[in-house]
């Protein structure tokens, strides 16, 4: 099994508050849920002026992976680019999103547990998030989304506000492309580097999604389950075969997100 890096050893220690007391883990976590009102405000005078509104959602993710994982790994996620950062904080995770028709059911809603909302009660909960954080003194607001299908929601709000915006520069508003993007290029690339197909890959559920769930957290992967290799198929909600997933292939992708999101974060707020 591969060796951690130091500075990965090191973020998940501080994003899961492994051996810290209240105060110290306020004074080291990224998230803002760990503070209290004055710690958070201490934090942004101190210079940690950039948010990042890690958005999930809540869907099925075949028999072998729970509902929250979208949820999960956005946190974790953006928990490390904060750090990677340096000034950032990472504010509660979006767990409602658009997920399709509710009735009838069309796409992952025809699976039991699969929340969906509309599009426009969605970028209106973007919109007053960011508007709350540019109240509060930030800077800069990053959308980072873990689910393919509301990228454009994340554009046309972060679009909306920096045009409403564009006489004050005090804030502004990223939907970080880079995020999801390196998922569905990068990652499948260095993927198929091992030998692993396309098909194999997938697209939901399948052996990348899978691998780097595992990589985040095992406990939301029911290894068992997966194992049994099941055929893929609209009947279970997988694209791909997740039997050859392993968190040793899911920090590849960990390492990608992380390193490609901090480096397009930065090249953001240069070009401001």
């Amino acid at each position: 099994m591969k060796t951690r890096t130091n500075w990965q050893s090191a973020a998940i220690a501080l994003v899961l508050g492994l051996g810290l007391n209240a105060p110290a883990l306020a004074a080291t976590s990224p998230y803002i849920e760990d503070m209290t009102s004055p710690e958070l405000q201490a934090r942004v005078a101190a210079g940690s002026t950039t948010v990042l509104v890690p958005i999930g959602g809540t869907e099925q993710n075949g028999p072998h992976m729970v509902l929250g994982k979208h949820n999960v790994r956005a946190r974790a996620l953006a928990g490390q680019i904060a750090l990677r950062l340096g000034n950032a904080v990472v504010a509660p995770v979006m767990a409602y999103v658009p997920e399709g028709r509710i009735q009838p059911p069309v796409a992952h809603m025809r699976f039991a547990g699969t929340i969906s909302i509309p599009d426009a009660a969605f970028e209106a909960m973007l919109e007053g998030t960011a508007r709350s954080f540019k109240q509060h003194g930030f800077r800069d607001v990053v959308f980072l989304g873990d689910h393919g299908g509301y990228q454009q929601s994340e554009v046309r709000v972060a679009s909306k506000l920096n045009k409403a915006w564009a006489k004050d520069p005090s804030c502004r508003v990223l939907a970080l492309a880079a995020y999801y993007r390196v998922t569905q290029t990068d990652y499948v690339a260095a993927l198929k580097q091992r030998g692993f197909s396309e098909a194999e890959i997938g697209t939901h559920a399948g052996l990348a999604d899978t691998a780097l769930t595992l990589a985040i957290d095992p406990h939301l992967v029911r290894t068992e389950v997966m194992a049994q290799g099941s055929k893929p198929g609209a009947h279970n909600g997988v694209t791909g075969d997740p039997r050859r997933a392993s968190a040793d292939l899911g920090q590849i992708g960990v390492q990608q997100i992380v390193e490609s999101s901090a480096t397009a974060i930065r090249a953001a707020q240069r070009a401001r």
